[in-house]
């Protein structure tokens, strides 16, 4: 495997550095040998984790990758640091090492997507106190279930550009997909500005006592006819609703702790509720199969069925994707067509 050397101030990495790296021996670690490596030019050595979260954990891999995945799974810090038999505060910051990873992966692998269907949503929450709302901007592609952008803060329109740019931002321009919303009023404004072509739809229900008497569709941007053909041609829609986004939140409100109802475990500051939303996004999209996405013995994940990736990741990959992609970029075709084990190497290696 080539790598790059990671003293940013040794002068092989102004060339080709693939062949400046040789192994150096061993290290010990509780969970056995870690391979050490060594640079040839500035005499730097290093670890095989150097580069990505499992750096100086001092503790087995999997059990990084085991904290992450109850994270995504409803339970909070607390809890995780009991199962684990680890600190509180080691959960808390690899946590923030993981999110960071989730992150800087969504970013690189959410993109050039043909959306045909798109619905966007809101959750409300607080941080802080019950005075401090929150909400949470959800988008959602229906046909691969794929989950691209969300956006936290207040309820404005800035913050509804934003996610609603963002998703403009990863489609051809010349495509024209069907984006159905509740009545939020900021939504069609957004909706104008960041999109050229599109069908634009809103579903508006009214309750009383907790229960829907009411459900309004109004087609507001575009005509009848292109209205009936967009929902003729769906394979999951047969009418404008905004069913498949209100899912997406039963989940998204189930996998994290932070907006159980009734918890003592909600989040002090926004910036601990993006975090692990990113976590979650990840988790969800990569790596979480679909089970609207069976098709014969395969479960696909949303990635999958988007494109963006061959099969279903895991944590580990995901983790290492920052080392892997410092080194992907300077392989040639023949390496890189051996180890496209993400099924990304293309869009990384031309970017």
């Amino acid at each position: 495997m080539n790598r790059t050397c990671p003293n940013h101030n040794c002068q092989s990495r102004k060339g080709n550095s693939a062949a400046q790296i040789s192994p150096y021996g061993y290290y010990k670690t509780k969970s056995g040998k870690r391979r050490r490596f060594r640079c040839q030019v500035c005499r730097t050595t290093f670890s095989s984790t150097v580069g990505t979260p499992y750096f100086r954990i001092q503790h087995p891999r999997s059990k990084f990758d085991q904290v992450a995945s109850l994270s995504v799974e409803g339970v909070n810090k607390s809890a995780i640091s009991r199962v684990q038999s680890v600190g509180w505060n080691t959960v808390h910051q690899w946590l923030e090492k993981a999110a960071k990873s989730c992150r800087q992966f969504n970013r690189d692998n959410t993109r050039d997507m043909y959306i045909r269907e798109m619905k966007a949503d809101e959750i409300r929450s607080f941080t802080g106190n019950k005075r401090k709302a929150s909400w949470i901007f959800a988008t959602m592609d229906v046909w691969s279930r794929f989950w691209p952008g969300t956006v936290i803060g207040s309820r404005n329109y800035e913050n509804t550009k934003f996610v609603i740019r963002s998703i403009s931002k990863l489609t051809d321009p010349q495509r024209i997909p069907l984006i159905t919303t509740d009545g939020y009023k900021f939504y069609e404004r957004a909706i104008r500005k960041c999109f050229g072509k599109c069908l634009y739809g809103q579903v508006i229900k009214t309750r009383r006592n907790d229960r829907v008497t009411k459900v309004d569709r109004r087609m507001i941007i575009g005509d009848k006819r292109g209205f009936e053909k967009a929902l003729q041609n769906s394979e999951d829609s047969e009418i404008l609703n905004t069913s498949f986004i209100e899912r997406l939140n039963l989940t998204i409100r189930q996998s994290t702790s932070f907006l159980t109802r009734r918890t003592t475990c909600f989040a002090r500051f926004e910036e601990f509720l993006e975090k692990q939303l990113d976590i979650l996004r990840c988790h969800y999209n990569f790596l979480r199969p679909h089970r609207a996405l069976k098709f014969g013995p395969e479960t696909r994940t949303p990635a999958m069925q988007a494109g963006l990736a061959k099969r279903r990741l895991s944590f580990r990959d995901v983790f290492t994707f920052l080392f892997v992609l410092t080194w992907m970029k300077q392989l040639d075709s023949r390496l890189k067509n051996e180890l496209d084990f993400l099924g990304i190497a293309d869009r990384i290696h031309s970017s």
